[in-house]
């Protein structure tokens, strides 16, 4: 006898497919707009990398923690529901494409922000010295070389046309904005900067301890470092530099200076203050609290850098807090400061 045929239950079209929930069956009602807004329809790369719907949960759970990462959504912009996050005092926006900070300046209560890896020019950071409790800022990998009112500043290029170079002449170039004095710790590596800006040396910066500028373009420090009388870090790893300011040593509380990957070397170890200076002098040794200095990728030789004058004076100082342990266990390299 013939088998009876089998009954086939008819296939109910569905109205879209997503990669997140496959064993569910979506809402045939609003699930496309929803979908779009996530990105997952005619966009292969969406706006907010984890989606709109993350973000927002993000925000109302900073309502109650006041703290938020945005950290790696994709973000062009910052939602406006973060600034209504009046008691908010942690925000990570790290590794976006934002292009500016919008009116974060609401944001009253704000001690820390971290802007590594996005957008921002100088002009985006105007908002920032509004922030009168900031003391953590971090503004790595953006967009800040094209700064004005440092030192080393670029001159005009003169294959320009005369015409052309005087209406770049009336134009004012962006300068750095200053900073709130409540800082403690300035990241600013990876921005290309010719110089350091004088805003971020400024006497009103007294409460600085930490500051880090590495991976950038710079051939000088300023003589007005030596207003960061609080200064305890300080980071110039690859740049441009082939001496430090005397100005230097007056950071008494100076105890880290990373110099990797500069161009400081010497020819002769005669020193003399006219024709041939010690570059780095005297003073960073002598007067500072300095017991962690690292040279390593620099022109110099541990034997050259033993002739120094006021080196005796570091190492003993290093030894003895070694001795002590008064710096937390940190300090455990005692080679020569990373040469050979």
């Amino acid at each position: 006898l013939p088998s009876p045929s089998k009954k086939v239950k008819p296939k109910i079209p569905q109205p879209y497919r997503t990669t997140e929930h496959t064993s569910e069956t979506p809402s045939t009602s609003n699930a496309p707009k929803e979908d779009a807004e996530m990105g997952n329809v005619g966009s292969s790369q969406p706006k907010n990398k984890t989606g709109k719907k993350v973000v927002t949960q993000k925000i109302e759970t900073a309502q109650k923690t006041n703290v938020l990462s945005l950290t790696e959504h994709s973000l062009e912009e910052i939602p406006e529901h973060v600034f209504k996050l009046s008691s908010l005092r942690t925000l990570d926006l790290s590794k976006n494409k934002i292009q500016s900070l919008g009116n974060i300046s609401q944001l009253s209560q704000l001690k820390s922000l971290n802007c590594d890896d996005n957008r921002l020019n100088i002009v985006a950071l105007e908002p920032i010295s509004k922030l009168s409790k900031l003391q953590t800022l971090s503004l790595g990998k953006n967009r800040l070389h094209g700064t004005g009112g440092g030192m080393g500043d670029k001159k005009p290029n003169q294959q320009q046309p005369h015409k052309q170079q005087t209406q770049n002449a009336n134009v004012a170039t962006p300068s750095f904005p200053y900073l709130p004095e409540t800082i403690k710790q300035l990241k600013i590596h990876g921005n290309a900067l010719p110089s350091i800006p004088r805003q971020i040396c400024s006497v009103k910066l007294c409460r600085l301890e930490k500051l880090d500028l590495s991976d950038n373009n710079i051939a000088a420090v300023p003589s007005e470092i030596s207003n960061l009388v609080s200064l305890t870090e300080l980071n110039l790893d690859q740049n441009s530099l082939v001496s430090l300011p005397p100005q230097l040593g007056q950071l008494k509380k100076l105890k880290t200076l990373s110099l990797r990957r500069n161009h400081i070397r010497v020819t002769s170890t005669n020193f003399s203050p006219t024709t041939n200076p010690q570059p780095i002098p005297p003073s960073v040794f002598q007067d500072t609290m300095l017991i962690d200095l690292n040279l390593h990728g620099n022109g110099l030789r541990s034997g050259e850098l033993n002739e120094f004058v006021g080196f005796d004076a570091f190492l003993e100082r290093r030894k003895r807090v070694k001795d002590k342990n008064l710096y937390g266990g940190a300090l455990t390299d005692m080679g020569v400061c990373g040469l050979d």
